[in-house]
């Protein structure tokens, strides 16, 4: 068991400036075509460039089959890369190159959960922590950002509609039948954010308006025969995306913003830019099957998933010890939408009844963290909401890491006022917007 310390870290070698993937999407065989174009980072210092590892390039891959690869168009011969312990290890490369790898991946036999996989009769991905390494070969870790332009390719028998981040430049029927769609993600983003979907899909959408007054899509895909179910859902979004934008003055910055529900997601929910995916658990509710409680948990993970659009996708974090720096913030941020949301709903009886359903949202928050933090705290699994070492990235995702996280952030705004708070939100934006940063900072 390899045991990871956070005092360990070091910089990637190289800069990504670019990625264009193409898949030729199919549930037995999949064709992943990568182009990146890198450079070797001049700012290494000189106990760095003494590493072996900084004369290479060394890419994560797990269960890909590799067909080719390619530097600067040229068939690399077999002396000058190698496969090892789930790595793709290139020499002699030039200090700036576009590298294309071609490979194979069989998303019907993934079981993992984690990558590409099938899903009833529909292909989506899972990369948080380190699934896009099951995709294709990358630096697949939080502090390499870039941008991303996907190409999809798919039989419209199969899969109709066919979905990835960003936003659509084209879809388009091919001489072979299939159809091809386009997307780009004018923002750099880890790879532990890319996705995509390719089914059989119905939509419920809405047209808005921004604060700024730019037009965005906002888009709920389901299974046909649950369109029904998801008009909260919708709701619940727009009420998120209209809170954020005058709590913390933070507009959508895509021309669409997409929520995916199937029944096989195994995270509950996933903040991928631009194209959540969710577990129908926290999008489906109808009058006539759902409780309170369960109207109350999709309005908050939806609202959680969005508000991620700034805090934890435009700023992310530098390495998976510094996860409670989106998730804590988050869940922060999650906790007084819901609690405003609660007050709004009560301000016709009044400024009592408003103040009295935001306390009784705390309260409700308390009784979690006193259930299911403070015996996490007393026993062996106790640890900071910053961890000093992990074996496993999936151990990290602990009420410790999300709920005393988010206190840690309550605490900063008690001690700031609310004003005082919110200025400091936005000198953090504003210094650190497309960066993998730490708690620190």
């Amino acid at each position: 068991m390899t045991i990871h310390y956070r005092q360990d870290y070091r910089p990637f070698d190289w800069t990504v400036h670019q990625v264009e993937l193409c898949f030729d999407l199919d549930a037995q065989s999949t064709r992943v075509q990568s182009r990146m174009h890198l450079s070797r980072k001049q700012s290494i210092s000189r106990q760095e460039i003494n590493r072996e590892a900084h004369h290479s390039l060394v890419l994560d891959g797990e269960d890909l089959e590799l067909e080719s690869i390619r530097v600067d168009r040229q068939l690399l011969d077999a002396g000058r890369y190698q496969l090892k312990d789930n790595h793709l290890i290139l020499h002699d490369l030039p200090n700036e190159l576009w590298l294309e790898t071609v490979v194979r991946i069989k998303p019907a036999e993934n079981s993992s959960l984690s990558g590409l996989y099938q899903s009833g009769q529909n292909l989506l991905t899972q990369c948080e922590a380190e699934g896009f390494r099951r995709i294709s070969f990358f630096p697949d870790r939080p502090d390499v950002m870039t941008r991303y332009t996907v190409r999809l390719r798919a039989d419209p028998n199969h899969y109709p509609v066919l979905l990835a981040n960003g936003n659509c430049l084209s879809s388009i029927k091919l001489d072979d039948g299939r159809l091809e769609s386009l997307w780009e993600d004018p923002f750099p983003k880890p790879s532990y954010l890319f996705a995509i979907v390719a089914g059989k899909l119905v939509v419920n959408e809405a047209v808005i308006k921004t604060a700024s007054g730019k037009t965005a899509l906002l888009q709920v895909w389901v299974e046909p025969g649950n369109e029904d179910k998801t008009d909260w859902c919708m709701a619940s979004l727009q009420r998120a995306l209209r809170w954020d934008e005058q709590r913390f003055g933070l507009e959508l910055d895509l021309e669409r913003f997409m929520i995916v529900a199937t029944a096989d997601f195994n995270m509950g929910a996933m903040e991928n830019k631009g194209l959540n995916i969710f577990n129908t658990k926290y999008v489906f509710t109808h009058p006539s099957m759902a409780t309170d409680a369960d109207f109350a948990a999709v309005e908050s993970v939806v609202g959680h998933e969005y508000f991620h659009n700034w805090t934890g996708n435009r700023i992310t974090c530098r390495d998976w010890f510094q996860l409670t720096l989106k998730e804590g913030l988050t869940v922060f941020r999650d906790q007084e939408f819901s609690a405003d949301m609660a007050a709004q709903a009560s301000a016709d009886f009044g400024t009592s009844a408003s103040r009295s359903a935001r306390a009784v949202q705390r309260i409700a928050q308390i009784r979690t963290l006193k259930a299911l933090q403070f015996p996490e705290d007393a026993g062996p699994m106790a640890h900071p909401i910053r961890p000093d070492t992990y074996s496993a990235v999936d151990n990290f995702y602990t009420m410790t890491v999300y709920e005393k996280g988010a206190e840690v952030i309550r605490m900063l705004q008690t001690i700031l006022t609310p004003e005082g708070f919110r200025q400091g939100m936005d000198r953090y934006i504003h210094q650190h917007d497309g960066q993998a940063v730490t708690c620190d900072d």
